[in-house]
């Protein structure tokens, strides 16, 4: 359709770009495609207004875009300049964690994706795990065994949760699917909050040691079938464990609780 976009017999104008934009689209190609790496410095200003024909305050918007996007960074002054970075996984956790609170995303919700790319993962674990990926998940599974092994009289709940989620994290680092392994860091302080809660809200230090003990052994059995390349065996297992832990992470209230609970 010429310059219109029809939606449902509706036509709506089409906003062309403004030139800022389109000057930000074609260095961050240039950075995304590797022409422009990290670390490199961009032409001066002088340069650039010279070369896309514009005005410095429209060179200086499509910094203010490049720079919302953590792809360059600004230094102003006699020493300044602008240098290519790259974004950082917390920027992305910071926007897609508000996107999880302003749709009103449950606690139950997230621990639903989790129980579908967690035992994939494994899966792909134990299809491609090396002797080094083996033996820090066997490392893993005992650091959280001997703090376990402890009892829970001056235990600190917190590094229980933090050793548990060390071996999750495990998981969909060594996976060797890059996708899945961001993933899993953009929601790293959403499910590390909701393991915190957990704890905080216990009652009952023998019934955890107990539920902790469960996941010990899973964790122990999870490595022997990575270890034996089993697959499949790795994903039913894993699908298992997940839909068990469930049941005591997503008790009474934190069912129905929100990913915004979680920062109120």
């Amino acid at each position: 359709m010429d310059a219109a976009d029809r939606t449902n017999g509706v036509s709506k104008p089409v906003r062309a770009p403004k030139t800022a934009e389109l000057i930000a689209d074609h260095l961050r190609s240039s950075i995304v495609r590797g022409v422009l790496k990290e670390g490199d410095a961009l032409p001066t200003e002088v340069e650039l207004v010279k070369q896309f024909g514009v005005s410095r305050p429209t060179l200086r918007e499509a910094f203010r875009i490049l720079e919302s996007e953590s792809l360059i960074v600004v230094r102003r002054g006699s020493r300044g300049g602008v240098l290519v970075s790259a974004p950082e996984v917390s920027v992305a956790a910071r926007d897609f964690g508000l996107l999880l609170q302003m749709s009103g995303t449950t606690l139950t919700d997230l621990y639903e994706a989790r129980k579908v790319f967690e035992p994939a993962a494994a899966q792909m674990l134990a299809r491609r795990a090396t002797p080094e990926d083996v033996a820090d998940l066997r490392a893993a599974a005992d650091a959280l065994a001997t703090q376990v092994g402890q009892g829970t009289e001056g235990a600190d709940f917190a590094e229980w949760s933090a050793a548990a989620f060390r071996f999750h994290d495990l998981i969909m680092e060594r996976a060797g699917n890059n996708t899945l392994r961001l993933f899993a860091a953009v929601l790293r302080e959403v499910v590390t909050r909701h393991m915190n809660r957990v704890m905080r809200r216990a009652t009952d230090p023998a019934g955890i040691l107990k539920q902790v003990k469960q996941t010990v052994r899973a964790f122990h059995r999870l490595v022997d079938l990575v270890e034996a390349g089993d697959a499949a065996g790795a994903r039913d297992h894993w699908a298992a464990h997940m839909e068990r832990a469930g049941r005591s992470l997503l008790w009474g209230d934190l069912a129905r609780e929100t990913v915004i609970d979680l920062y109120v």
